[in-house]
This record gives structure tokens, C-alpha cells and sequence, in this order.
């Protein structure tokens, strides 16, 4: 848009949209519509402002405040200060690593000139085999491009779950799927998986039609709204999936899902098989089972406790013979949600935070100047104020005081305080009910895996003072990285870990936190910011 002539009045000036705005600062929003409103992908939240654009299109008409399409909303008053985001930024992910050789016997094979999956020719051979391994999180999605021939990971991106827009835990999905514009959150889903493809690929020089797989693993809303299946059981009781209820009912032999990839619009190779990892059991979903297999829980012959933290975290506790596991729906208050500065691990993020001398020092991702606090800084605030006595148990502040200050224009307060205390008591309960289920003690766990999202970040110590983790000595936690996307990968490559998988998750136990007769006593003791039992 050219600049304004010095005789321009303002009524004469053009309207600007928040994607002009956006192009004006140099902020990537994604499209494929030409910015007609009909392919849904710009989604932007904004976050200061919103009073200043025009009234909602009849494209915005599937999105709730304070989420706008970019190229629909008209910025109507510019003297109002205006602040968004688009929702496909890139956090700051721990891509996994694989120790040792992985094992290669994928499904897709070269045989003379030809492709096979499973023995069925798809395809002549252009030169290289590809797959995908997706990690499908509520909040962030995490991809691999690997090389089917020799096992390498060629790429790997991350972004945002673009689903946010309605709702930032699971049952709010859920609810917004059910209403009416059910199918939206599964076409930003597949939306977002084909632009990361693209990219992929185009990092890469290769084309899509070279990816003949993609095994994906997330929890069970995530996936089944990946496949588009109706989630509304997940919501109610008995919180189970259609495809668990099939499987209960013996119409059919696993949990695990399987599609061709044109069958579901996605851009790979027609004849490309899609593989949704299986379910353990009502919200313990395929993210569970593919961490399962990157701590390689069918060797293991000592009693191990896996925790994937995220908006809805799984605890597993095991010894090689019997598993038992339980899913806590924390919601996303340590992952920016409901928390006023916060924030995702994004640059400016503030990921940790000490109490010197009076006054808090903090250090944010990147070295930028703070725009809010993560996950891991989070954490460190609530053990430093716990340590230097500026904040009780319960989360009242000293002196009484509703908020504190801890960068400039950052503060918080104590109704971040509580909704923090909410998350950590999920948390909190999902792992000292599995462990008791098990019939164990945090003292008796030989290894701790702690996996997902801002996990790797945190401080372990922290984590364990204010009772986020529970007190197995600090040299027995291990910080696994994304073990969802390792064991996806492990997966996509081996037809052997694929069939151990489908076995293994039939044989947990699983167990639903809110029946334990005792689990409002629970959850009350785990709101407060100290440590838990270490024997029970």
C-alpha cells in the first residue's frame, strides 16, 4: 500500500486489514485463499486492541474472541494501540534425539523400481522415500521429514496449533466441535500439516509426492480430530472415544488408526498411508503410547514413571510387567494460557527467574526484551517466592499484595497465583494416584522420564519444591525431550516397535483420577506450593 500524500484526509486514506498491518512489520501469516476469507488459515489472536477493528465478516463467523481472520478484520480506529499475534508462530521446541542405532524396517520399501507399503506396490520409485512423524499437541505440533531408506532425519519444524481458536484445552474442543462448525478444527489441523510439508520439503528440494507415510501421535481429541471423527464421547462419560468403544465391543483388533492420505485432503503422495498411534484408554491417547516407545518401556525391568507434561499431561508408572496410567487435565496455564503475561516459549519469553537482593533478575528466550513468562519461568517464580518467603503455601503474596512486579509492564498476580495452583494440583494428583495405584513410592522410582513441551526447560529442583514433580532424587530424573515425536519416528521406521506397541498398550491399567474416592482431598492438598510425600 503506497503512503499517504501530505493532502490525504483520513477518510480518503485506504482501510487497512490486520494482514496489511501484518505486511507493514514484517510478520509472516500464512494463506492460500489470496486473503478472500475462505481458507481459514490466518487466524491472528489479538491481544490489545480489539475494540479498534471492524464488526466480525461472515467468514469470522466460526471464531470467538479475541481470534480474528487477518485479511476480514478492518483496523477502524488508528489511534487505538493494537497488538496481535498470528497463530502459527514457532516455539521454542527440543527436537528429539534417538540414543544409539534405531531400528529400519519400515512399511515403505524400494523393491527393483517399485514403492510397497505392506507388500502392495503404490508407486514407481523418484529417488528417495520419505515419511512424516507428527507430534499433534494440544498446543504446539512438531514435525520430521525422515529418510525411509536410511533412517536420517532430513528436517524438522514446529508451530502453534492453529485449533486454538477454539479453545485452548481439549474440552473446550471438544465443545466447539460439537456445535456448528464442526470440521473446522480438523481442516486447521490438516491445513497446518500440509504448510509444514510444503516447507519441509521445499528445505529439502524434494516434492510431497515422495512421502509415503505419516504416523502421527497425539492424545485422543487431538488425533480423532486429526482422522475427523466425532469427539463428543471424549467429553462425557465415560470419556472414551468412538474407536475405544468399537474396540471394547470387539469390532476391531486395535485402537491405533489408519487412512490414506488423499482420503483426508492432505498434499503428500495419494497413495501415502496415514498411522494414528493407538490409544491406551479414555484421555491417555497415541502421544502416550509413542512416548512408550521412546523410553522403551517393553526392556525395561525396573520401576519407571514416564510424565509428559503438556495442557493435558500423562503420567505412566511401570516395571517392564505391569503399567498403570492416568491423564490430568492441567489446562494450559503453564503453557501461556489463563496466566495474564503469559506466555508460550517464544522469543521475549521469560524462562527463568531468581530473587537477588530484593529485586527479581530474569533471563527471556533469545535475549529479547520480555513480553511475558513461559512455562519454565513459571516455575522458577513460584519456588523463588516459596524460598524467600514472599508467598505462602496457598499462594497469598506478603504484605497481602494482589500482584508483583517482575519486568517492566510484567507482573502477577495472585489470580495467577491460583490458576497456576489448579494446574500443578492436576499434575500433582495424576502422579501420586498412579504411583499409589501401582502400589509404589516416589523414594522407589529408579527413573523418572520427564517428557513434552517446556519440560526440558525447567528446573528439576524447582519443579519438586513447589510440588510439580514428585521427590524421586534429582540424579533419577531424566529429561527425555519430545518423546512423542522420537517414538512416532521410531515407529515410522520400524514395523516391529509398530506391532510391540499394539500389544503393550492393551495391557495398561488405566485409571480415571476423578473417581479415586479420595481425589478432592488430593487435589486440595496439591493446590498448595510445597512438596509432596515422598512415601505414602
Amino acid at each position: 500500500m503506497p503512503p499517504a500524500s501530505p493532502g490525504d484526509s483520513p477518510s480518503s486514506r485506504p482501510i487497512q486489514t490486520l494482514f496489511d498491518r501484518a505486511d507493514q512489520l514484517d510478520l509472516r501469516v500464512p494463506t492460500s485463499c489470496g486473503r478472500s476469507g475462505r481458507c481459514h488459515e490466518c487466524i491472528v489472536e489479538v491481544k490489545e486492541g480489539l475494540e479498534s477493528l471492524s464488526p466480525r465478516t461472515p467468514a469470522e463467523a466460526f471464531l470467538r474472541e479475541p481470534f480474528r481472520l487477518a485479511c476480514q478484520a478492518q483496523v477502524v480506529d488508528e489511534g487505538t494501540v493494537l497488538r496481535f499475534a498470528p497463530l502459527a508462530r514457532r516455539p521454542q521446541i527440543l527436537m528429539p534425539e534417538q540414543d544409539g542405532p534405531m531400528e529400519l524396517d519400515p512399511l515403505v520399501k524400494r523393491e527393483g523400481d517399485a514403492v510397497v507399503y505392506a507388500g502392495e506396490v503404490i508407486d514407481t520409485y523418484r529417488g528417495r522415500l520419505l515419511g512424516l512423524a507428527v507430534d499433534l499437541g494440544t498446543t504446539t505440533l512438531v514435525f520430521e521429514l525422515v529418510d525411509l531408506e536410511n533412517g536420517q532425519v532430513l528436517a524438522a519444524s514446529s508451530c502453534e496449533n492453529p485449533q486454538r481458536f477454539g479453545g485452548s484445552d481439549v474440552m473446550n474442543r471438544i465443545s466447539y466441535d460439537g456445535g456448528p462448525f464442526r470440521g473446522e478444527l480438523h481442516q486447521a489441523v490438516i491445513k497446518a500439516v500440509n504448510r509444514q510439508a510444503r516447507e519441509l520439503c521445499r528445505q529439502q528440494r524434494c516434492t510431497r509426492r515422495e512421502i509415503y507415510e505419516l504416523v502421527v501421535a497425539g492424545n485422543t481429541t487431538m488425533r480423532d480430530l486429526f482422522f475427523g471423527l466425532d469427539v463428543q464421547g471424549i467429553g462425557q462419560k465415560p470419556y472414551k472415544s468412538l474407536v475405544e468403544h468399537e474396540w471394547r465391543a470387539g469390532k476391531r483388533q486395535s485402537t491405533s488408526q489408519l487412512a490414506e492420505a488423499r482420503s483426508l485432503h492432505l498434499r503428500l503422495h495419494p497413495r501415502a498411508r496415514v498411522y494414528g498411534l493407538p490409544l491406551i484408554a479414555s484421555h491417555v491417547g497415541g502421544d502416550t503410547a509413542a512416548g512408550l516407545v521412546a523410553i522403551d518401556a517393553r526392556a525395561r525391568r525396573e520401576l519407571v514413571m514416564l510424565v509428559d507434561v503438556g495442557t493435558n499431561t500423562e503420567v505412566v508408572v511401570g516395571d517392564g510387567q505391569r503399567w498403570v496410567a492416568a491423564s490430568c487435565p492441567a489446562g494450559p496455564a503453564f503453557e501461556g494460557g489463563l496466566i495474564q503475561y503469559g506466555m508460550p516459549g517464544y522469543e521475549g519469553a521469560i524462562e527463568r527467574v531468581r530473587w537477588v537482593e530484593g529485586h527479581f533478575e530474569y533471563r527471556t528466550i533469545g535475549g529479547k526484551a520480555p513480553e511475558g513468562i513461559c512455562g519454565s519461568g513459571l516455575i522458577d517464580l513460584l519456588a523463588e517466592l516459596r524460598r524467600h518467603g514472599r508467598m505462602t503455601p496457598k499462594g497469598v503474596f506478603a504484605d497481602k499484595a494482589y500482584s508483583l512486579a517482575i519486568a517492566p509492564e510484567i507482573t502477577f498476580s495472585r489470580q495467577d497465583a491460583s490458576h497456576l495452583a489448579q494446574a500443578k494440583a492436576a499434575n500433582y494428583c495424576g502422579q501420586y494416584i498412579a504411583l499409589r495405584h501401582f502400589g509404589a513410592s516416589p523414594a522407589q522410582v529408579q527413573r523418572l522420564f520427564l517428557a513434552g513441551g517446556f519440560a526440558n526447560y525447567i528446573d528439576v529442583a524447582n519443579a519438586v519444591e513447589i510440588g510439580f514433580l514428585a521427590p524421586v532424587p534429582a540424579e533419577r530424573i531424566f529429561k527425555v525431550g519430545n518423546a512423542a515425536a522420537l517414538g512416532a519416528r521410531q515407529v515410522l521406521l520400524s514395523r516391529r516397535q509398530r506391532q510391540a506397541i499394539e500389544e503393550l498398550v492393551k495391557t495398561v491399567e488405566h485409571v480415571e483420577l476423578e473417581t479415586t474416592p479420595d481425589f478432592f482431598e488430593i487435589f486440595v492438598e496439591g493446590c498448595q506450593f510445597k512438596p509432596m510425600p515422598d512415601t505414602f
